[in-house]
């Protein structure tokens, strides 16, 4: 049984802890939520990419494939579509990333052609999608940008694009030649001429 002497003080002690809680609630209900994050649908930066190219050789134009292995995305590439995603992404890519299946093919591409040139550790762009099948991509090569048309298509989760490198867009001349001395004998065809040609093919794959 409790002592009628003590029965003021725990009234008086239940008030306040009533008041307490009472004041605390309304406290916590006006505290501000944060605002959650805008949720990106397609980031270019965290998609798989494929970038292959086929460069050339000999008079009778044989084919010698290749890849980089690695490209960053140093601007834009985000979106709540894949378009969206693409259109104005800026990125650069390594040209120490190279991977034609040869390493000692690779070595004289990095030493003789990208090293050759002006500022070309990196090769740096940006994309633009002008309709739903075309677009263009301003590539920085030699201390020189000019543009690369190409056509692409988008499928499910997936962006491909297929386009042509004319590298003397980018004064390259003087590159190619190097190349080509570097690798003379391996460049020639059945007619004894080795050449090295200025054009290369991309086909590129972004998967979301």
């Amino acid at each position: 049984m409790i002592h009628s002497k003590f029965l003021p003080f725990l009234l008086f002690a239940a008030i306040g802890i009533t008041a307490c809680n009472s004041e605390s609630t309304p406290a916590q209900s006006q505290e501000e939520k944060p605002t959650p994050e805008k949720q990106i649908g397609f980031s270019l930066e965290e998609a798989k990419h494929e970038i292959n190219f086929t460069a050339y050789k000999t008079t009778d134009k044989t084919p010698v494939g290749g890849q980089f292995n690695t490209v960053d995305i140093i601007a834009g590439g985000k979106g709540s579509s894949i378009k969206e995603a693409i259109h104005q992404a800026e990125f650069s890519i390594p040209v120490s990333s190279i991977f034609t299946n040869d390493k000692t093919r690779d070595e004289k591409i990095h030493k003789f052609f990208f090293m050759v040139m002006d500022n070309t550790a990196q090769l740096s762009g940006k994309l633009f999608l002008e309709n739903e099948s075309v677009g263009y991509a301003d590539i920085k090569m030699n201390n020189v940008t000019a543009r690369v048309p190409f056509n692409y298509v988008i499928d499910a989760n997936s962006f491909s694009m297929e386009g042509t490198m004319d590298l003397s867009n980018w004064n390259t001349l003087n590159a190619l030649n190097s190349l080509n001395d570097a690798c003379k004998d391996l460049h020639k065809g059945a007619d004894g001429i080795s050449k090295t040609w200025g054009e290369v093919s991309l086909n590129i794959k972004s998967t979301f």
